[in-house]
């Protein structure tokens, strides 16, 4: 099928693959799969019964659920419809998907089993139905050429998914991105190579942008999905071998967990042409091994699911592998000071950024959606990240923390970046996290937290990495624990961490 040459609903190009490439694989999860026929029907019929429970374009659903081959079919089917999808984290509290649901705007919440008696206690505001029975889902495909029945509904500027992230505390801001930003991320997809070659095995759950950067181009361009509920690093390793498997998106603790697996080398992997990574701060060193070890290319990608980003091709700049590249082609990132001016290369700023891709807001939260932007001179919006950061001379953005973990110590600025760096010098380092505690003496004083190879006495841990840091950024204490707390994402949850650290160290 020819990349079409303007705008095209995700919808319509299903559709054309269903009709082009009808006994293809579209889309695998555990030992079922679907072809492009199947699963072209199935979003039919499913577009046809959200029409008839009179849901219309600028409508929502919300999906609560584990990655299956029904969640994917909803979300497709109601893109079909023009409806847009609210996929909510399995990991927030009854409450948060409540909360999240209303501010949606959803009519009606499909759950499965595992979710359902959760949200059904708190009853939300919206008509909560049983995914595994949507209709559609089940029952013979009719044995027919495949023939679709609705027409395409969605525009560029309608909405496509509002997505949620697993916080802990409070209710997240639902990210509203439309079918123009998600075609943006289409056709950068297409660039990137995929096409109906393509076999993309996906272990992240599918309320995450991160999958769904990763997901949608491979469905869009007549590939092959493969999707696992659950990660599981000997099954990924089985699974990309039997499948042949050409593209992955892993976070960065995936990765390390896949290198160290004792079996690692028996897996023929081959196969792949790249693998993508996102969502967490991605240590070189870790980098370096995946690039010697894991067959095929390893592209890094920064950004916000607000939008605004940077891409690091890692296979081709070797020596950069401490940063995270260069702005995506079309994507602007600035550099601002504490009064918001734009800084030169070298220097520590918050980091902005404007594309084509920027979100159209946060769901009924204008005050919030004004206060995450800054307005250019020019009148171009960028969204800020949160993140401190500095291009170096090429033009290769190093982000240095998040402006909120900053410590200031002794009225200096320290950057936990730094530290965490000086700590995983040590052989003995699998993993280090660094964050501010209050400190009668300094405001704020650094405490590590690191999880170890084998045994090493935390006291020589800090005494190494003291004796490669400056004055104001020595670590008061190390603490060694067997694992950092995790969003289902992979980012390191310092909050936890915060809460964890000693209050004696003055």
């Amino acid at each position: 099928m020819r990349e079409p040459p303007e705008f095209t609903p995700i919808g319509e190009l299903v559709a054309a693959h269903a009709r082009a490439r009808p006994h293809a694989p579209a889309l695998t999860v555990g030992e079922e799969t679907l072809s492009w026929a199947e699963l072209g029907q199935r979003v039919e019929a499913i577009a046809q019964a959200l029409g008839r429970e009179g849901l219309r374009p600028g409508h929502a659903i919300a999906i609560l659920a584990a990655s299956s081959i029904p969640h994917v079919a909803l979300f497709l089917g109601a893109l079909r419809a023009g409806v847009a999808v609210a996929p909510l984290p399995t990991s927030a509290t009854p409450q948060q998907l409540a909360a999240m649901v209303a501010d949606a705007g959803a009519t009606l919440v499909f759950a499965d089993e595992t979710h359902r008696a959760a949200l059904a206690e708190v009853g939300p505001p919206a008509r909560l139905e049983a995914l595994e029975a949507l209709e559609g889902f089940r029952g013979e495909t009719p044995a027919r050429p495949f023939d679709p029945c609705v027409p395409a509904e969605a525009w560029p500027g309608l909405a496509f998914n509002i997505i949620y992230s697993s916080g802990t505390t409070g209710v997240p801001k639902g990210i509203v991105h439309s079918h123009a930003m998600r075609w943006a991320h289409l056709v950068g997809g297409r660039a990137a190579g995929y096409d109906e070659t393509a076999v993309t095995l996906l272990s992240t759950p599918l309320h995450s942008n991160t999958t769904l950067v990763a997901a949608l181009p491979t469905l869009a361009w007549g590939g092959h999905l493969v999707l696992m509920p659950k990660f599981d690093v000997e099954e990924f390793l089985a699974l990309s071998a039997r499948h042949r498997a050409t593209y992955t998106m892993l976070v960065p603790v995936q990765y390390r967990r896949i290198l160290e697996h004792p079996r690692f080398s028996d897996f023929d992997l081959s196969s792949y042409r790249l693998k993508f990574a996102t969502s967490a701060p991605f240590p070189a060193e870790l980098k370096r091994a995946v690039l010697d070890r894991f067959p095929g290319g390893l592209i890094e990608y920064y950004g916000m699911t607000e939008g605004g980003g940077t891409v690091l091709v890692a296979h081709k700049h070797p020596h950069k592998l401490h940063t995270v590249g260069h702005p995506i082609p079309g994507h602007e990132i600035l550099i601002l000071d504490d009064q918001d001016r734009p800084l030169p290369p070298g220097e520590v700023g918050e980091i902005v950024g404007h594309s084509p891709a920027t979100m159209t807001g946060y769901a009924n939260r204008p005050e919030a959606t004004a206060a995450a932007q800054w307005r250019h001179p020019d009148g171009r919006v960028f969204i800020r990240t949160g993140d401190l950061g500095r291009f170096d001379a090429d033009g290769f953005l190093e982000i240095v923390g998040r402006k909120k973990d900053m410590i200031i110590s002794g009225g200096f600025n320290v950057y936990p970046v730094d530290l965490e760096a000086a700590l995983l010098d040590h052989p003995a380092v699998v993993e280090a996290a660094v964050v501010g505690v209050p400190s009668a003496r300094w405001g704020e004083t650094p405490v590590a937290f690191v999880v170890l190879r084998h045994a090493v006495e935390p006291e020589d841990l800090r005494a190494f990495a003291n004796a490669r840091l400056g004055k104001v950024q020595r670590i008061a204490r190390v603490i060694v624990v067997p694992e950092l707390p995790r969003s289902p994402i992979g980012k390191v949850l310092k909050r936890e961490l915060r809460a964890q650290a000693p209050t004696d160290l003055d």
